[in-house]
């Protein structure tokens, strides 16, 4: 009753109600641009359909407006839900992919823009649903941002460029407004592609062309022989490529206690590169020190994904890293629950624009978990940096 009375709290956040509104408001939006509302309403002698159309546009900027507005809310009032990640892109998808169609419908706009865009949305979605079935979260790059902002920019150009007519195409072409809805919309195709480009570039070791992805079924392999000097070697290596590609590491660690810091800072000269660690063991460590959401904790327990993806994020901003490992688990011999046993461990990686997490089911008593999970952090962290 407790979960059920959370998650209905959580949808009706004020965030996620602008959200919400903003995909109801998109037919509203169909409606004033392809409706003939003014005939409706008896007002064909005063908005004619050039007029209609700057309505629409006006509707338009109306409604991307209130994206700004829930994501301020959600950051404001600390209420960043997994609700909020899902709709929010969402509903910016429904708004643009609504537009695009009803401009082409009109013949304002010819279908193969539209046709780019959302081929586009596609292969992301479904690389999107590749990684999450790894556990992998592939964060948005400034790339996708900036596309969704060209897009929009773009439809409230060619929505008001529809409010003018051009006797012919010679005057079309002449005209800057014209000129200027094509230049934004081929900006907006460029980063389209570009984005989709490098969110398949993140992604290539989940899609076979690029490099092993670290994984649950390695993680189980080869466990039983971890031995010290593997993990020290691996740390060494660590160290030494970071200082090449001059990229700063940070920890936050639950279970294995600072055994990854101390991996790291046992190598000389590790302090050109490692900004430091928080041995985050108790709850309140893991909320007041590294900023995990308290409701996360509750609804998903301290052994899971969100919660070390959390870690990470909050050591990475702390520490002023560029990449930052997170461990979250059960070490034994105690602890154990019916669908988290002993050997249960989440770990995290997190970078500016890539997060990966892997829940990871290691053997052995608690001192072979513990050295078996700073093995594995710093395999992680390491094929992070590589991937950079």
């Amino acid at each position: 009753m407790n979960r059920a009375n959370s998650q209905k709290s959580q949808l009706l956040m004020p965030a996620n109600m602008v959200t919400l509104a903003r995909i109801c408001l998109v037919p509203v939006f169909v409606v004033a641009l392809l409706s003939p509302w003014p005939d409706w309403l008896g007002l064909r002698a005063v908005i004619n359909d050039d007029v209609k159309s700057l309505v629409a546009a006006a509707v338009f900027v109306f409604i991307s407006c209130t994206d700004w507005l829930d994501g301020y809310l959600a950051r404001k009032r600390n209420e960043v839900t997994d609700f909020g990640k899902f709709v929010d892109p969402l509903a910016d998808k429904i708004l643009v992919a609504a537009a695009l169609l009803a401009l082409v419908q009109l013949q304002v706009l010819p279908s193969w823009p539209v046709l780019i865009i959302l081929t586009r949305e596609f292969i992301v979605a479904g690389v999107r649903m590749i990684a999450a079935s790894k556990h992998e979260v592939i964060a948005a790059s400034w790339y996708g941002k900036a596309k969704t902002v060209a897009q929009i920019v773009a439809i409230v150009l060619f929505l008001v460029k529809d409010s003018i007519s051009f006797p012919n195409a010679d005057d079309a072409l002449h005209d800057p407004l014209y000129l200027t809805s094509w230049l934004v919309m081929l900006i907006a195709l460029a980063l389209t592609i570009i984005s989709m480009l490098d969110y398949i570039a993140q992604a290539r070791h989940l899609l076979g062309f690029g490099a092993a992805a670290f994984s649950d079924e390695g993680a189980r392999a080869g466990t039983d022989d971890i031995r010290e000097d593997e993990v020290s070697d691996l740390a060494c290596a660590l160290i030494r490529d970071a200082r090449e590609r001059k990229v700063s590491l940070a920890t936050a660690e639950s279970l294995t206690g600072g055994m990854i810091s101390c991996a790291l800072t046992s190598v000389p000269g590790s302090s050109a590169v490692f900004q430091g660690g928080v041995a985050s063991y108790a709850i309140q460590a893991k909320e007041r020190v590294l900023g995990v959401d308290a409701r996360t904790l509750s609804t998903e327990g301290v052994v899971s994904i969100p919660v070390a993806v959390q870690m990470a994020q909050g050591a990475r901003s702390l520490l002023t890293a560029d990449l930052a490992v997170a461990v979250t688990g059960i070490a034994g011999p105690g602890g154990a629950e019916p669908s988290k046993p002993v050997g249960t461990v989440c770990l995290a990686v997190c970078g500016a624009e890539h997060t990966v997490a892997h829940e990871l089911h290691l053997e052995g008593d608690r001192d072979h978990v513990r050295l078996a999970t700073t093995y594995h952090a710093l395999r992680a962290l390491h094929d992070a940096l590589l991937e950079r």
